[in-house]
């Protein structure tokens, strides 16, 4: 009997415990936000891929949404960062049903220009890309970690310049996609309150390493 309570208490306690953090976790992420000069919103956005269109690549399961996001004006630039969910079921070997969560985080900047569509991933992010579609690369090490896809072979060459390539490599958890005339970066987590400021430099830093020459 005294197990049993023990027990119990654990699991009340973890309970409890979970409901702190789930709710401390978009305060942090408000205050945050507060101090980046960024619009916050904790509640899910099941319409975000509407806006989008690299979302597409994610409709996989149900129950997918967009939460914690910011929006606004980082460093002259006009930015969006969000948490992305889908779920998915699977059956173990007792047929019972179990669910997964997927979480994934993105940073999008709005860019002058639209460019033709362009994908820079690892494995796994945007796991429907045909690999046979890849671009080739002069790095060898680079086209080891990351497959480039793009309709337009020339734009993709002339976006992933030595400096560009030089910089993803130090950076490998990083994914990038050109959705029209936003500049994308991907990460295989959940969105971070610790990873938003460094996340949010290094869309600035890929930005500043994109040729003037695709502007025009």
């Amino acid at each position: 009997m005294l197990g049993f309570i023990i027990v119990l208490v654990c699991v009340i306690g973890s309970i409890i415990w979970g409901l702190r953090v789930g709710k401390k976790r978009p305060e942090e992420m408000g205050l945050q936000a507060d101090q980046l000069g960024l619009q916050f919103s904790a509640e899910r956005n099941y319409r975000i891929a509407d806006r989008h269109a690299f979302l597409g690549r994610l409709s996989q399961g149900e129950n997918r949404y967009a939460y914690n996001l910011l929006a606004g004006t980082y460093q002259g630039q006009e930015i969006t960062a969000f948490g992305y969910h889908y779920e998915t079921h699977s059956t173990d070997s007792s047929g019972r049903q179990q669910s997964h969560h997927h979480h994934f985080s993105f940073f999008t900047l709005e860019l002058e220009s639209q460019f033709p569509d362009l994908t820079i991933a690892r494995p796994g992010l945007f796991s429907d890309l045909d690999p046979a579609a890849d671009i080739a690369v002069e790095s060898p090490e680079f086209a080891k970690m990351f497959a480039v896809h793009s309709p337009d072979p020339k734009f993709a060459a002339d976006f992933c310049t030595a400096q560009m390539t030089d910089y993803l490599l130090k950076h490998p958890d990083i994914s990038i996609t050109a959705d029209q005339n936003r500049l994308v970066l991907g990460f295989g987590a959940r969105l971070s309150v610790e990873e938003i400021e460094p996340h949010l430099n290094q869309l600035m830093e890929i930005r500043s390493l994109i040729s003037n020459d695709l502007f025009g």
